[in-house]
C-alpha cells in the first residue's frame, strides 16, 4: 500500500514515470514524426534520366549534319537541353556544342574520322540537361555510328 501511495503523490511525471523518460519519448515522437514527412517528400526528388536519338544513326567520315534529339524516358521530346558531342573511338576535332530548340532536337555540324585500318567508330554524345529541370544524364547515351564505306 505504501508503494501504491507513493506513485500517486509522484509529481515527477505521468503516472510516476520520471519527467526526463516522458522529455525523451515526447522528442522522440517528434522527431520520428520530422522524419517520416521528410521520407515521403523523396519522390518529388526523383529525377528522369535523358538520351539521345542521332538521325542519322548510321554515318560516313567527312562534313555532316547530324540532327540530335534529346528524349526523356517516355520517349517525349526535351527543349533548352544542351548536346555535347565527343569524339569516340572516331575522331573529332575538339567538341561540338549545341543547344534542343522547342521540338527537342539540336543541329551538330560533325566531321567524323577513323584511323588508319578502322572499319567503324562511334561518335558520343553528353547531354546537360535544361536549368532548373527533374532530368539527369547519367547513363551512357545513344552514340553515332560511324562506318567507312
Amino acid at each position: 500500500m505504501i508503494r501504491l501511495a507513493r506513485l500517486r503523490d509522484d509529481d515527477r511525471g505521468i503516472e510516476g514515470l520520471p519527467v526526463r523518460l516522458v522529455i525523451a519519448f515526447v522528442v522522440g515522437v517528434a522527431s520520428l514524426s520530422v522524419m517520416m514527412s521528410m521520407l515521403s517528400g523523396i519522390s518529388g526528388l526523383a529525377v528522369s534520366e535523358l538520351d539521345v536519338r542521332p538521325t542519322p544513326e548510321v554515318t560516313t567520315p567527312g562534313n555532316q549534319t547530324v540532327e540530335v534529339t534529346v528524349i526523356d524516358p517516355e520517349g517525349q521530346a526535351v527543349s533548352g537541353a544542351t548536346v555535347v558531342a565527343r569524339g569516340g573511338s572516331a575522331r573529332l576535332d575538339g567538341v561540338e556544342t549545341a543547344t534542343t530548340d522547342e521540338n527537342g532536337t539540336a543541329e551538330l555540324d560533325l566531321a567524323p574520322r577513323l584511323g588508319a585500318n578502322q572499319r567503324d567508330g562511334t561518335v558520343e554524345f553528353a547531354i546537360k540537361p535544361p536549368a532548373g529541370s527533374e532530368y539527369a544524364d547519367r547513363r551512357e547515351n545513344t552514340a553515332l555510328l560511324v562506318v567507312e564505306e
